[in-house]
């Protein structure tokens, strides 16, 4: 399974980003895909991740970004509203193919991140 991330890019505060990764190879062995993000100095961390259908949140994030995913072309989607400052980070999308995908050392493959800058 290959992932090609794509989307980021500069954004003022306030406005919206929509990212999408196109997963390519063996995609229908896919079960789980995430969206995590890495921002200078700091640790990856969890965005949103969607198992089927059902998806799951950090709370930084709640209410104001949602993880989509359309099965027909292999693709997830993070759409990003409202974006802060503090959301500013590459950010990399994962796929597994185990219904046990807790943390990003769970996942199996990912996509060379994207850049998200959101300007104040």
């Amino acid at each position: 399974v290959q992932l090609q991330a794509s989307g980021g890019g500069l954004v003022q505060a306030g406005g919206s980003l929509r990212l999408s990764c196109a997963a390519s190879g063996s995609s229908l062995s896919i079960i789980v895909m995430g969206w995590y993000r890495q921002a200078p100095g700091k640790q990856r961390e969890l965005v949103a991740d969607i198992v089927r259908g059902d998806t799951n949140y950090a709370n930084s994030v709640k209410g104001r970004f949602t993880i989509s995913r359309d099965n027909a072309k292999n693709t997830a989607y993070l759409q990003m509203n409202s974006l802060k400052s503090d959301d500013t980070a590459v950010y990399y999308c994962g796929a597994s193919t185990s219904y046990s995908t807790n943390y990003a050392r769970d996942y199996k493959y990912w996509g060379q991140g994207t850049l998200v800058t959101v300007s104040s």
